[in-house]
């Protein structure tokens, strides 16, 4: 019985520490794709460029937020 449920909270960890992992991955290829669109966009028109920068580093910030915090429920389900 003792076994199992060591068994069963190393098994959660390894699911915590994976999800975290997961979402730095995830968050990583979004900022990619944001960053790959707005240089298209900048490129299609130049004299918006600067708009388009603005706008992919403002959703670029949100989204590297969003995967911090992922990151911190997943550590807090390690730690725990």
């Amino acid at each position: 019985m003792i076994l199992q449920a060591a068994a069963g909270a190393a098994l959660g960890k390894f699911g915590a520490a994976i999800g975290a992992g997961v979402a730095a991955i995830a968050a990583a290829f979004g900022i990619g794709q944001i960053g790959k669109a707005s240089l298209e966009a900048g490129a299609r028109q130049p004299e918006q460029a600067g708009n388009y920068r603005m706008t992919g580093i403002i959703i670029a910030a949100l989204v590297e937020g969003a995967c911090l915090f992922a990151i911190v429920v997943c550590l807090l389900g390690i730690l725990k």
